[in-house]
């Protein structure tokens, strides 16, 4: 096979391992080990065909720039493969100053599970609200957020799902 050819095969190789790869770690984070497992058994296949085929020729620099380069790209591409899926859900953090207007009536107005706590900052008191937003939707509750409310401090915090399957707790207080 010309040099070429190879590192193009070695490229697109690492483009669709890595990309797999990056998809795989956010599911397992979610808590999908399943999905994540198959997931990691097509991508350690193709890896190591991958890597086969830059040891056919180690002197062949131009092998070795397909496999970098498909690294990086493959890096990219998964995430925005992720960004695209966008599975799962995020904590929606909300601060606002106590005397400005709240933002909790509208993001359940748009159907977001909102929960409110009064605490203290720097400057006096304020509302920390938190919503549990699609990943998705996210982009819509920073909006309505902004809209009702300018001067809101936002953060957002992946979430993630346990291992372990609901039970009622033998111990009640």
């Amino acid at each position: 096979m010309p040099a070429f050819l190879s590192a193009l095969l070695i490229f697109s190789l690492r483009v669709v391992d890595v990309s797999i790869d990056t998809v795989r770690i956010v599911f397992l984070i979610q808590g999908r080990r399943w999905l994540a497992g198959a997931l990691g058994l097509v991508q350690s296949f193709v890896f190591i065909v991958a890597v086969a085929q830059v040891l056919r020729d180690l002197d062949d620099p131009i092998r070795m720039v397909g496999y970098a380069v498909g690294f990086a790209t493959g890096t990219v591409l998964g995430s925005s493969i992720e960004r695209w899926i966008g599975m799962g859900q995020a904590i929606l953090r909300v601060i606002v100053p106590f005397d400005t207007p709240p933002v909790a009536p509208g993001l359940r107005a748009a159907g977001y599970g909102v929960t409110v706590v009064h605490a203290e900052g720097l400057q006096g008191p304020v509302r920390i609200t938190f919503a549990v937003v699609p990943r998705r939707r996210i982009t819509h509750a920073i909006g309505l957020v902004k809209e009702v409310n300018p001067t809101a401090f936002l953060t957002i915090e992946s979430t993630s799902a346990p291992d372990i399957p609901y039970r009622r707790s033998r111990f009640r207080s």
